[in-house]
Order: structure tokens, then sequence, then C-alpha cells
């Protein structure tokens, strides 16, 4: 991995957690850059970027979380994803991932090559968004 990769992953962190680029913004930067995804660890306030090679990067997210609801609720997901995709005046990313963690949500992976994103609860149990077309 070179300094141009890490510098692109640190930049989609901050960039996302201050809602200064958007999901499609995030994912032209990585695929730009050669990632072909990333883990967002929502217990641990971690990403990790991969590389199709198997490097990776850990980047740490903002401060405090609440804590992930043991029961996961794949409708309250996909109604905090829909959110997400309509770019209300409202949406803040930091206000995305509360609304999935108290539906039980503790991690996300997000698939370029497979354009989707899987959540997943506690006790293994997902919801998958499929990227919308473009």
């Amino acid at each position: 991995m070179d300094a141009q990769q890490r510098t692109i992953a640190e930049e989609c962190t901050a960039a996302s957690e201050k809602d200064r680029m958007s999901f499609p913004q995030v994912l032209g930067a990585l695929a730009g850059a050669g990632f072909e995804g990333y883990f967002a660890d929502l217990r641990r306030t971690v990403k990790i970027y991969y590389l199709p090679d198997g490097e990776s990067i850990e980047v740490a997210t903002g401060g405090e979380t609440p804590p992930v609801a043991e029961a996961f609720d794949s409708a309250a997901v996909g109604g905090a994803v829909r959110w997400a995709q309509a770019a209300e005046a409202d949406y803040c990313y930091k206000g995305f991932c509360e609304r999935i963690m108290a539906a039980g949500c503790m991690g996300y992976l997000v698939s370029l090559p497979g354009r989707r994103a899987v959540y997943f609860g506690r006790t293994g149990e997902m919801h998958v968004e499929h990227f919308p077309n473009r």
C-alpha cells in the first residue's frame, strides 16, 4: 500500500464523518485508489480498508458511540439506508450509525466488486443492500 492510498482511506473516513462526502463519492474515491472494499466495526470505532492483494489499513473513526442493541431489526436497518439514500436535509453519517446501532447492527462490510453493503448483528443476522443502478 502506498502513501497516497493511505491518505485516501484516511480522507474518506474523515469526510464521511464530517458529511463532506456522500457514500457514492467515497466509493468512487476508494475505487479510484484501487481499494476493493472496507469493513466498518461500529463497536470498535474503526474502518478497515482492503486492497485486492490482501493489504489493509485500519483507520480510527470518531469518538464515542451508543451501545449496539441486542436484537437485530433488518427493517430498521433498511429504513436507515433509505434515509441515507434520500439525502434529506437532516441526514448525517453519525445519525445513520446511531440508527443502525439502535437496530442491532454491530458492523457492515462494503464490497465494491459485489456492489453491496452487508449489515450484521451480534448473532449473525444480516441485511444486504445492493448498490442502486447508476
